[in-house]
């Protein structure tokens, strides 16, 4: 992320970092808002009536609902997300590049781009600011990158826009899709939005958070991990090659699986959602900051409290370089990159397992 937008101004206390800023939330109460949609995920049927009622026209000039894919997957996936754009779509619907709409000057990925480059992007891709935007996955794994978008968007303050929950479930109930190659849209002027730094938080920062764990007079932040169980404990290796892995002191291990259906991969209903926060010791009265990989999956959880309404959403950061950073710049010999070890425990043997001991995470 450029250093301007990484600027918090002058230092103050991380708790109070993670209330919004006054100036920016009497601006932003003084905007018009406009809901056609009821939440912010919403399901293919709502989707498709709202595209019905409101689809983008070269005639009218009116607010209109806008379907933008936003396919991604990890670098050692086979799957790209351009090409699952071309071979299945919303019909009308635009792409969103995760990998080129960035900071390209950081040495980090999928770092959030500058606001000037934002507005260039929503502009290419014919989106006005008054658009209803629905972000959607690729129809192969379900809920996976959009939510990074859909957060993104909501960062740089689009005042309407939502996830799909989601697009293989819109493929399986029968609505229309559309494949092959795609026509340029009408571009647009989308104004340059005022970014709201509140909801990221940086490596310094994170930093702090990291060495006052434990520590006495400590704030009480809360880290979640949506990466997988194993890259945080630190028994399975990075996806990208050379890093570490293990995971931030005192951060909470949420693997995003965890809070999708199985079957359809869609975000869980709120209810159930709650009861995975409160088994995993989630509070939510304290400070939250969501982390993953690049940044990507952390916003799954970020939708995922939204949701279950688990906590203030005034309150929570996602921190935009997360592992891919951390693992770079974090001193092992400082004791800020944490792995975690399987060790015997007599006497317990789990259901259908041959074995005479329980795997106990110990630090």
């Amino acid at each position: 992320m450029a250093a301007a937008i990484h600027s918090f101004g002058a230092r103050s206390s991380l708790l109070s970092k993670l209330r919004p800023h006054a100036q920016f939330t009497k601006q932003a109460s003084r905007l018009p808002t406009r809901r056609s949609l009821s939440s912010y995920l919403v399901t293919p049927k709502e989707l498709s009536d709202a595209l019905k009622k409101n689809s983008p026209s070269k005639i009218s000039t009116a607010p209109r609902t806008v379907a933008l894919c936003a396919s991604w997957f990890l670098p050692n996936s086979p799957l790209n997300g351009l090409q699952t754009f071309r071979e299945k779509r919303i019909p009308g619907s635009r792409f969103f590049d995760l990998d080129k709409v960035i900071d390209r000057h950081s040495p980090y990925p999928h770092m959030l781009p500058s606001a000037s480059d934002f507005a260039k992007a929503m502009s290419g891709l014919g989106i006005k600011k008054d658009d209803t935007v629905v972000v959607y996955d690729s129809h192969e794994i379900g809920i996976f990158s959009a939510p990074r978008v859909g957060w993104t968007l909501k960062t740089f303050g689009h005042d309407s826009v939502h996830v799909l929950n989601n697009f293989k479930l819109w493929v399986e109930e029968g609505y229309p899709t559309e494949s092959g190659e795609f026509w340029d849209v009408d571009t647009c002027v989308y104004p340059i939005p005022e970014f709201d730094g509140s909801k990221v938080i940086d490596f310094e920062e994170i930093r702090e958070v990291a060495l006052d764990h434990n520590k006495e007079g400590a704030e009480g932040v809360q880290i979640l991990d949506a990466r997988a169980t194993g890259r945080w404990s630190g028994t399975d290796p990075e996806p990208r090659p050379g890093l570490e892995s293990g995971h931030i002191p005192g951060s909470i291990s949420m693997p995003m699986s965890e809070l999708l259906d199985p079957v359809y991969k869609t975000i869980l209903p709120g209810k159930e959602l709650k009861k995975i926060f409160e088994a995993k010791g989630v509070d939510p009265n304290r400070p939250i900051i969501t982390s993953c990989g690049t940044g990507v999956t952390a916003a799954i959880i970020d939708a995922a409290l939204n949701e279950a309404g688990y906590g203030d959403a005034s309150r929570r950061k996602l921190y935009d370089g997360s592992w891919t950073e951390w693992a770079q710049r974090a001193k092992v010999s400082d004791g800020l990159i944490v792995k975690a070890r399987v060790v015997p425990h007599p006497g317990f043997q789990p259901e259908g397992r041959n074995c005479d001991f329980e795997c106990v995470w110990q630090y």
